[in-house]
């Protein structure tokens, strides 16, 4: 209940829906009777009648509602997941998360009126006929009994782990379709994948059998209950122990007290999948939210870790780092690859909170500071620029004036070579355009920020040929004066920018330089 929020007040709502159809019933059942037996027709059946068509309304609205919110909700956390099986949080995301539908909107509510109705009806049919209300509280307990049973063999979990284990092979597939044609796998990855869609076709069609027993099983019962009360009253009713008007009262009540619970047992089997899909959801890890308020004045900010660690699962990707980095001063940080290089960018962004240790900016935690107000002062380009489909020029600028930028970063060329310049589509994650030129966007993005305290840098100029290479760095060293800069650098031209080089290896700074 803790994690999924607004669910206590969803059941409490719930409830509240639930007496209110129970009593309807039971205004129904008396009115009914009454017409039944010659009485006419009450102004409180049609009320009751009326009641329960809105309350119907009332379940779906809000069941539906509440539904949204939790899949709007759910989807938020898997995005923000630190999960990095991208096709099994692609599955979650759609099949998953819409799964959850069918429990949050159909079983749900059935299961809370399938507690407050029967349990009405008996205690009407006990200041009835207490024989009939025996009956019914000893055979109403067979129904949950039996779904119980049929419901162990369903294989509902077993269905949805096949469901992302198929989901997220395939997209790897996908992602490596030309390396496995290459190396000759594509045909033996094609048969994992059919053997893994068979699985779940199978899962799926044994969940079904089930369903469908289920279903049997509860009607079949439910019938025979209302049958043991049915043919004792018809008995009595013909011997003239049993007035009509008591006789019809309790034919209409013995199948009401009966009928949520088959439905609840009818809905559990489609809300099996989702209530196996919410769980997952709802275990998978995520990054913790900043909840930080405070906003920095703008400009060259001094940067100070103290003691910083950062582990991954348990492997250290940072041991105790102290560093210092003045306002407007330049470092670069250099050692081999795996030495934690990137991941103190990434501390310094605010995207891997350490796992002891802190980082402050201008005296200030960096965890109390709004993380929109502290990104929106910082250029950034990491190792592999996110390019998204839509025009070059938006890529660069995302709106905003991209022109000299474009130049700086060397990008001007390359626009001149496509069909449109600026205006070229680009496809899903650069298609379309080389590795370098990806990178010449990441930076020109960069340097469109002109305004930004601080920059980060993450080799930007791996992917480039010399030529090139100059002219970013040339463009960059402009960009430089007055701004606190951290570079990631491998190459001598890119150190040359720094003032102090500072060395990383194996999670540690080893050794501190002046460039």
């Amino acid at each position: 209940m803790p994690a999924l929020p607004g669910l206590r007040r969803y059941l409490v709502v719930l409830a509240a829906l639930g007496v209110l159809t129970a009593l309807s019933v039971l205004v129904q059942a008396e009115g009914l009777a009454t017409l039944l037996t010659g009485g006419g027709l009450s102004a409180f059946l049609v009320v009751a009648i009326a009641a329960r068509v809105v309350l119907s309304l009332a379940h779906g609205v809000l069941s539906g509602r509440y539904a949204a919110a939790v899949r709007g909700g759910l989807r938020a956390r898997l995005l923000g997941s630190t999960s990095d099986r991208a096709g099994v949080v692609a599955t979650q995301i759609t099949r998953g998360v819409d799964a959850t539908d069918s429990y949050l909107t159909g079983y749900l509510p059935s299961l809370v009126v399938s507690v407050v109705v029967p349990v009405a009806v008996i205690v009407r049919l006990f200041t009835t006929d207490l024989t009939s209300a025996i009956v019914v509280t000893v055979t109403l307990p067979l129904i949950p009994v039996f779904a119980i049973l049929v419901g162990k063999h369903t294989a509902a979990r077993t269905q949805w782990d096949l469901l992302l284990r198929l989901g997220g092979h395939f997209l790897d597939v996908v992602r490596g379709l030309g390396t496995l044609k290459v190396f000759g796998r594509a045909a033996a990855q094609a048969s994992t994948v059919r053997a893994m869609a068979s699985a779940h076709a199978d899962a799926t069609m044994k969940t079904l059998r089930v369903a469908f027993l289920s279903s049997l099983v509860l009607e079949l019962v439910a019938t025979l209950s209302v049958a043991l009360v049915a043919v004792p009253i018809g008995f009595r009713l013909l011997s003239g122990g049993l007035d009509a008007r008591t006789a019809l009262l309790i034919l209409i009540l013995a199948p009401e007290a009966y009928l949520p619970l088959r439905a609840a047992g009818a809905k559990f089997h489609a809300a099996a999948e989702g209530l196996t899909a919410l769980r997952e959801a709802l275990a998978v890890p995520v990054v913790a939210p900043r909840s930080g308020a405070l906003c920095r004045r703008r400009g060259a900010p001094s940067l100070a870790l103290e003691r910083v660690s950062v582990s991954y699962d348990g492997v250290p990707a940072l041991s105790e780092v102290d560093l210092l980095v003045p306002a407007g001063s330049r470092i670069a940080l250099v050692g081999p690859s795996g030495s934690g290089k990137s991941t103190l960018l990434s501390v310094l962004l605010g995207f891997v909170t350490p796992t002891s240790g802190r980082v402050l900016v201008d005296g200030v935690d960096l965890r109390s500071l709004s993380p929109a107000s502290w990104l929106a002062d910082v250029a950034w380009v990491p190792q592999r620029p996110t390019l998204f489909r839509g025009s070059l020029g938006s890529n660069i600028a995302f709106g905003s004036d991209f022109a000299a930028a474009a130049r700086a970063a060397a990008l001007d060329s390359v626009a001149a070579g496509l069909p449109s310049g600026f205006d070229t589509s680009v496809g899903e994650l650069g298609e379309g355009l080389s590795a370098g030129q990806r990178q010449r966007v990441g930076l020109a993005r960069a340097l469109a920020r002109t305004s930004a305290g601080l920059v980060l840098l993450d080799e930007p100029t791996a992917r480039l040929d010399s030529r090139t290479e100059a002219t970013v760095l040339s463009a960059t060293r402009r960009l430089l004066p007055k701004r606190t800069a951290v570079l990631v650098a491998h190459r001598p031209a890119m150190v040359s920018l720094a003032e102090r080089v500072v060395e990383l290896r194996g999670g540690r700074v080893c050794a501190e330089v002046a460039a």
